[in-house]
């Protein structure tokens, strides 16, 4: 086993269960500190896993019930109001992993030339049929190198590769020159939930702000901005495409992510300043989804 990253073969084990108690093995990489499953899943078992299972194992459904839409509508508004900035009139924007496909359609809606994959089957037919977004069911490697995209999005996407290092240097060659790439996924340096529930097969690797700006930096991409701070839950970062830079070492980040995922136990993590009241809002948005969301999906699909 190499490192995706660093290409190090020194890892230490981390955790040997999955948030549901299952057996998963996860390791540090010894060499700069990027957490992945140990061992890494072949590219052939990924794409089964996601074709068929990802859905019904990870969110229980094969049709997306209205509060998920309703959820995915206003994430890609907020995806859409983050980076309608940085694009010019009708820019060419594609999503790699897009779900239901409310993320594309928003960017249509708008104006772009709007498009995406999704790999799984279960919620094509909505996305197809209902939404009418322009969301194909294919893999990343089988779309050609052709650079024709201004911007390209993960949205909670690259912790899903068999390796980020493939999917974003096959990226690199989808961008024009001056090409935009923004990713969103969760960020273990701030953990967001305790130890016992960080860990999930479908996430084969776990980033912290660090290693996914050396993942990046290796596979030709700079940094633009940085739209959430190192404490935040979740890493939204947009790079621009540029050369390959090659990243140094840093084992000291390897101790630095130990200590991150062992911050809290479940008293200190549930009792966080502002944690309570972050939970009631959250329980309340559940509690308004449920009240609004059939009416709210009728009237965007209208």
């Amino acid at each position: 086993m190499r490192c995706d990253l660093c290409g190090g073969n020194a890892f230490e084990e981390i955790s040997n269960r999955d948030r549901h108690g299952k057996e998963l093995h996860t390791a540090v990489c010894l060499g700069c500190g990027l957490v992945s499953h140990m061992p890494v899943p072949s590219e052939a078992e990924v794409a089964e896993y996601y074709a068929t299972k990802y859905r019904r194992d990870y969110h229980n459904e094969t049709t997306p019930s209205p509060r998920r839409i309703m959820r995915a509508w206003n994430n890609g508004e907020r995806i859409h109001a983050q980076l309608a900035s940085f694009l010019t009139p009708g820019a060419c924007v594609f999503e790699v992993g897009a779900g239901i496909g409310c993320t594309v359609k928003v960017f249509e809606k708008n104006g772009f030339d709007a498009a995406g994959i999704e790999p799984n089957k279960d919620f094509n037919i909505f996305t197809q049929q209902k939404l009418k977004a322009a969301v194909a069911n294919k893999n990343l490697f089988e779309l050609p190198h052709k650079a024709t995209r201004d911007l390209v999005l993960l949205i909670h996407v690259i912790e899903h590769f068999s390796s980020p290092t493939k999917a974003l240097k096959h990226i690199h060659a989808m961008l024009n020159d001056d090409g935009l790439l923004y990713v969103e996924c969760p960020n273990l340096a701030a953990p967001f939930t305790t130890f016992g529930r960080l860990f999930h097969y479908a996430h084969i690797y776990n980033f912290t702000p660090k290693t996914l700006t050396k993942l990046a930096a290796k596979c030709g991409f700079t940094i633009v901005q940085q739209l959430t701070d190192e404490n935040d839950a979740n890493i939204h970062i947009l790079f621009r495409r540029s050369e390959e830079a090659k990243p140094a070492p840093d084992s000291a980040h390897a101790d630095e992510v130990k200590q991150a995922i062992h911050r809290y136990n479940w008293l200190t993590y549930n009792f966080r300043i502002g944690y309570l009241s972050s939970r009631i809002k959250k329980i309340s948005s559940y509690a308004q989804e449920f009240i609004t969301a059939r009416t709210f999906v009728e009237r965007m699909l209208s």
